[in-house]
């Protein structure tokens, strides 16, 4: 292939192979995805009691970008933004359907790990990577060279621990302790095959390892060791504010109308919020041990010097903050996700500016040398991987639905939902976006220089696009919530 040829494919977004000699001196890479992960991390900060030690190991000895969002608070439209390189305006993707590669525009989209496996690294997946099913087994190996297990929940109950929740029998709105070992979950499963991959892997060739965890997302299925962990008494409980929605938009409301998650106010009435709370920090610290198995294989196979691991959350989670639990908000509790960068190349720090899962891919392009794309709208974050003080070219962007988009800098958190309403808060001074302050005139060039980043391209839902869409007809201010209108004088739903 000529010189010419191969730049005019790179300048297309297309990749090209390079030479298995120039591939073997490349570093492998371990790619940790964990769902439903808030900042409830140690390292992070987001929950005093937290445990979290293998991951606190692996934040301390790579970068830990302290002030990380993601592109969409929802599984599907989260990961395909991560995998792709695009925002979810740019691909209409917003939902929990569909599948980036039944749509046209995106079907033959150079994913992630296609890009690897262009560049000469095997790739191999396990657990929660894509969300949902990958198509056909040809499809599959499209995708990745090898498939491991599926993970997900693993072993359950007979029966919901909790019983019926306000939508229903749904079996994902559970959590608890029951009796059980850690060996039967799938998350366990998921590491065990990761670490084999790790001890057999070619010496010759790079690898690209994505491990998915699917804890701590509900059902919350923790054995007795993990739930020991945490008191059984309100200490555990996050901090509220009993009216923090008086001053939040009516739309606010909108974007989680009619979902399976209970409010707060049923977890309390039925006292169950601190046995959820409890579950999940249980599952997370779960979870970190799964992570420390597979750094410890690295460590055991004389390849961590040579490993860039990233580890990462695809988006946030309420439990009990702003009234809910659950996701789906553009609040800091729904889009702040915990995003680790570790290996060669990678020096240790702490990033408070704001970063995006956006940036994974192009970081890993420049941390393994690989030929450049431009067609990605993540930015790099190698300056910050050298230096976690190193300024920020542009916020962090989170959409849910369009028309709805939250504006995170490293001081400020601007919301503007698709009838207009606004928010703003100041997280120097209320880290826990308690008071919107978006109608002080003293922040007026605050509020403009955080609207010039509302994304350009805002497209509508993508064909066939279904659960948790919302659509607004701004001329009859009528918005839509799965199919459903919402007008204006219907009660919130408890």
């Amino acid at each position: 292939m000529s010189t010419i040829i191969r730049c005019l494919l790179v300048m297309l977004g297309l990749v090209v192979s390079i030479t298995p000699a120039t591939a073997a001196e490349r570093p492998n890479v371990v790619f940790i995805a964990i769902d439903d992960q808030n900042d409830w991390i140690g390292a992070f900060g987001g929950h005093k009691l937290a445990k979290t030690p293998h991951i606190d190991l692996l934040a301390n000895r790579g970068t830990a970008f302290l002030n990380a969002h993601c592109q969409a608070p929802l599984c599907n439209p989260s990961r395909t933004s991560l995998l792709l390189g695009l925002r979810p305006t740019t691909t209409g993707i917003y939902g929990l359907s569909p599948w980036f590669r039944t749509l046209d525009d995106w079907k033959d989209r150079v994913a992630l790990p296609q890009h690897f496996k262009a560049g000469g690294y095997r790739t191999l997946t396990a657990g929660k990577i894509y969300h949902g099913g990958a198509g056909s087994p040809q499809q599959r190996l499209q995708e990745f060279d090898v498939w491991g297990p599926g993970g997900g929940i693993g072993i359950k109950p007979e029966k919901k621990l909790i019983g019926p929740t306000p939508m229903g029998n749904n079996p994902l709105m559970d959590w608890g302790v029951f009796p059980h070992r850690d060996e039967y979950k799938g998350d366990y499963q998921v590491a065990s095959w990761a670490v084999e991959q790790i001890k057999i892997a070619p010496k010759d060739q790079p690898f690209f390892l994505a491990a998915g965890f699917f804890l701590p997302h509900v059902p919350c299925y923790a054995t007795q060791k993990w739930f020991d962990l945490y008191p059984d008494d309100d200490s555990v409980l996050p901090l509220l504010k009993a009216d923090d929605r008086a001053d939040t938009p009516r739309f606010s409301w909108y974007l989680h109308w009619h979902l399976p998650e209970p409010r707060l106010k049923w977890v309390q009435e039925n006292n169950q919020w601190r046995n959820l709370v409890r579950s999940y920090l249980a599952c997370t610290s779960f979870v970190d041990a799964q992570v420390g198995r597979i750094t410890a294989a690295l460590e055991e196979a004389g390849l961590a010097e040579n490993t860039v691991i990233v580890l990462w959350g695809d988006h946030g989670w309420h439990l009990g903050e702003k009234g809910i639990t659950g996701k789906n908000t553009l609040w800091d509790r729904g889009t702040k996700v915990p995003l680790i960068f570790a290996g060669p190349g990678i020096k240790a720090g702490r990033c408070t500016q704001p970063a995006e899962l956006l940036d994974i891919y192009p970081t890993l392009i420049d941390l393994c040398q690989l030929p450049k794309r431009t067609d990605l709208e993540g930015i790099s974050l190698l300056p910050q991987l050298q230096n976690a003080d190193a300024m920020r070219e542009r916020p962090a962007i989170t959409s849910h639905n369009q028309g709805n988009h939250g504006i995170r800098s490293e001081r400020w958190r601007y919301i503007r939902y698709a009838d207009n309403s606004e928010e703003l808060y100041d997280l120097q001074n209320d880290p826990h976006e308690w008071t919107n302050v978006i109608e002080k005139q003293e922040h007026a060039a605050v509020i403009a220089e955080h609207r010039r980043w509302l994304p350009k391209i805002d497209l509508p839902p993508a064909p066939r696009s279904a659960s948790r869409v919302l659509t607004y007809d701004k001329a009859k201010d009528e918005a839509t919530w799965e199919g459903k209108p919402i007008r204006r004088a219907d009660p919130i739903p408890e």
